[in-house]
């Protein structure tokens, strides 16, 4: 077999059509806080122009709600309680896809109905945008084995027999304390992934033809060029979704929905047309 000369060497190692090509983002806009309100209270006309509330109420979070009652109750695992609907900002983005395509309508003078939004089932990107979800689904999955670990590794592998003594456990012990601290900050590092890669992921598969790497890669750019805006638009979601859940579920039909037509309105002020 003929040996490469120094010479051939050098050539293939500047040929580069061999090395894997990296997703190219998309130009990205450096925005504000003020940008963040102005999102936020687009969002909120969206909503009102068209209470898709009533949508999330009459239908997902209650149902998403017996579901987890009925594991957790059931199964005694009282400790996945909290875990569970905390998750719920991981798929957030992909759920709110139907508010997305809401806000996207009316942007351009129409009035969409959810007979349109539905719709969407036959968009021309589902298979990507489903690809994403399914991401962001895996991410919440890994959440909550992460969630029982720590909860084995702080508080030993004993259920609690039942959630008033999980509850005194965890608010009245050291180890109890150690598990909110620690949880809370591994569920930060989760939730900072999913802001990461979806911040306008969503918006732009819905808007544009684009690959799902392209997508993420220009989320990611959204997130590095505007730290401490998207740091802001992150506390804003938590704590919308906190406040929803405190309220047993019920208060998640006010704030998910405007959180939703607000990524979209956050998206087009991120990304140029």
């Amino acid at each position: 077999m003929a040996k490469r000369s120094a010479g051939d060497l050098g050539s293939l190692s500047r040929n580069t059509s061999w090395r894997p090509k990296l997703a190219q983002s998309l130009p990205v806009r450096r925005i504000s806080v003020g940008d963040i309100q102005i999102s936020l209270r687009r969002g909120f006309e969206d909503f009102w122009a068209m209470p898709s509330h009533l949508f999330f109420l009459g239908l997902i979070y209650p149902a998403f709600g017996l579901f987890v009652g009925n594991i957790v109750l059931e199964y005694r695992i009282f400790p996945m309680l909290f875990p569970l609907v905390a998750g719920l900002t991981l798929v957030g983005p992909f759920v709110a896809l139907g508010l997305y395509e809401v806000s996207r309508q009316r942007e351009i003078g129409r009035d969409p109905t959810w007979t349109q939004v539905f719709e969407l089932l036959h968009h021309s990107s589902r298979g990507k945008i489903l690809e994403l979800g399914l991401f962001l689904t895996a991410l919440y999955f890994a959440w909550l084995v992460a969630a029982i670990l720590l909860f084995r590794w702080i508080l030993g592998p004993t259920m609690p027999a039942t959630l008033v003594g999980f509850v005194h456990d965890v608010l009245s012990t050291p180890r109890g304390w150690a598990l909110i601290v620690i949880g809370n900050g591994v569920g930060l590092l989760f939730a900072a992934a999913v802001l990461l890669v979806s911040v306008v992921s969503f918006p732009l598969l819905l808007d544009r033809r684009i690959s799902v790497n392209a997508a993420i890669a220009t989320s990611m750019q959204a997130v590095l060029v505007n730290p401490w805006p998207m740091t802001a638009w992150g506390l804003v979601v938590a704590a919308g979704i906190l406040a929803g859940v405190l309220t047993l579920l019920v208060g998640l039909a006010l704030t998910v929905p405007i959180l939703g037509h607000a990524t979209w309105h956050l998206y087009r002020a991120v990304v140029p047309p």
